[in-house]
């Protein structure tokens, strides 16, 4: 049994159970996914479903026209008024936010879309001229050609199971109706990742700098990412080339969201199995469970109880942490940021004495969170690979990212962006520019409604 902490031992426990970073290699992780991106718009076989989103990315966004933004979230419904001004900045107007429906009880179809017009209307009779609406539906939907979305399933807070297999856009405009309002104006669903993309479209500047600047030449920007890393994993870009549905256009790219979280990692050692196993779906989701804030403590718990088993990890109340049932990523992430404070489900486990053991996991889990951050830049330098050269190095390519894992998980922004500038400049320089986008699933929505409106 290892008395003190010791590294060396650390790192090769991790190799030995394949959760190491060091036994990966970054530039094959980032060809892999780029075949299964190949193979997935193509419809063959594929772990990435490379969904098409019928929705066109604009160059530029008409200064003055008003749209309707919705965006239905895990527990809130926001509604808003949002116009762009000469320059292209979003202003909203009227924004309200009310109780998702069918958090508060088990509604009907008819009162799930009634409800949604509820929150609409108000809005909706303010404006003089409603140009189009924009809807970030944050649950599982099959988008339709005509930019409709009919709905799979909702995540377990919402009790609405008349609406599955219901067209969005087309119920919300019969609830209009019965309410005695016609809405003839385009109805576009989009879900959050496609949201953030056009979010980043609007708000990232074309030269990708964090502060406005100026554009003399009036080139539009480079294309745009759109990069979910919080609770779950996704990603969505501009494609040209979508053979399983006969889509070819270099002008007009259409947005496809590619359900990164569902792409087959090879590279899984057996602790990740074994943790794969205790989910709800086995099999499924693998990327996710190794990157996202849904699994990333559940996941580092599972790994923490083998060092004890393997007496790499020894402390007094070892058996507390054998008989831990979960662990929260948000618990984990305080523990890493404040390890010496002694506080939490994890921290408070180890005696003032103990620094030895207290090392030893923020040290596992540091290679847990390298693994995720690498995993991750492969997605996206993939991404940007796809691309191709359809950007020039003074509009470089603009991720826009939205998710709390990215933005407050300690060291994962940190590692993720220095794995990023490895792969992309490695062979020669890829430029882009990674930016966080505020209120994306609005401005999004708002992004996408403006698709269809010509200035």
């Amino acid at each position: 049994m290892s008395s003190c902490f010791n590294p060396k031992e650390l790192s090769d426990f991790a190799r030995y159970y394949g959760f190491h970073y060091d036994s990966l290699d970054p530039i094959a992780l980032v060809k892999d996914v780029l075949i299964d991106m190949e193979r997935g718009l193509a419809g063959l076989s594929s772990s990435l479903p490379m969904i098409p989103s019928y929705i066109s990315p604009v160059s530029h966004l008409p200064p003055g026209k008003t749209v309707l933004a919705l965006d239905a979230g895990g527990t809130n419904l926001r509604a808003s008024l949002i116009h762009f001004d000469e320059h292209g900045k979003t202003v909203t107007q009227g924004t309200t936010k009310s109780p998702m429906p069918g958090t508060t009880g088990r509604v009907s179809a008819e009162q799930f879309f009634d409800m949604i017009a509820d929150a609409a209307l108000p809005l909706l009779s303010t404006a003089p001229k409603i140009e189009g609406i924009g809807f970030t539906f944050s649950y599982h939907m099959d988008i339709q050609s005509n930019a409709d979305g009919i709905l799979q399933s909702f995540s377990k807070e919402i009790d609405a199971p008349e609406v599955i297999g219901k067209a969005i856009g087309a119920g919300l405009r019969e609830a209009f109706a019965r309410k005695g309002h016609t809405y003839s104006g385009p109805i576009t669903l989009l879900n959050d990742t496609a949201a953030t993309l056009l979010s980043g479209l609007a708000t990232i500047p074309a030269d990708g700098e964090a502060v406005p600047s100026k554009n003399a030449y009036g080139f539009s920007g480079g294309p745009v990412i759109g990069f979910i890393l919080g609770t779950g994993f996704n990603t969505a870009y501009p494609e040209t080339s979508i053979p399983k549905i006969g889509f070819e256009s270099l002008s007009a790219p259409q947005i496809v969201v590619c359900e990164t979280g569902t792409f087959n990692l090879r590279y899984r050692g057996p602790l990740d199995r074994e943790y794969d196993s205790t989910t709800k779906n086995p099999g499924a989701y693998t990327l996710e469970k190794t990157t996202s804030g849904a699994y990333l403590g559940p996941l580092t718990l599972h790994i923490l109880k083998q060092a004890i088993k393997d007496k790499v990890l020894c402390f007094k109340k070892s058996g507390e942490l054998l008989a831990m049932p979960h662990l929260e990523t948000r618990f984990l992430n305080e523990f890493t940021h404040t390890p010496l404070a002694a506080e939490g489900p994890l921290g408070s486990l180890f005696g003032l004495d103990e620094g030895d053991a207290l090392a030893t996991v923020q040290y596992l889990t540091s290679i847990v969170t390298e693994r995720a951050a690498l995993f991750s830049a492969a997605v996206l330098a993939a991404t940007v690979e796809r691309l191709g050269a359809s950007y020039e190095p003074y509009t470089p390519v603009r991720i826009a990212v939205e998710g709390t894992t990215y933005l407050i998980y300690k060291g994962m922004r940190r590692s993720l962006e220095a794995w990023l500038h490895y792969m992309l400049f490695k062979e020669k320089p890829r430029p882009y520019i990674i930016s966080p986008v505020e209120q994306a699933s609005l401005f999004g929505a708002a992004v996408a409604a403006m698709s269809g409106v010509k200035g």
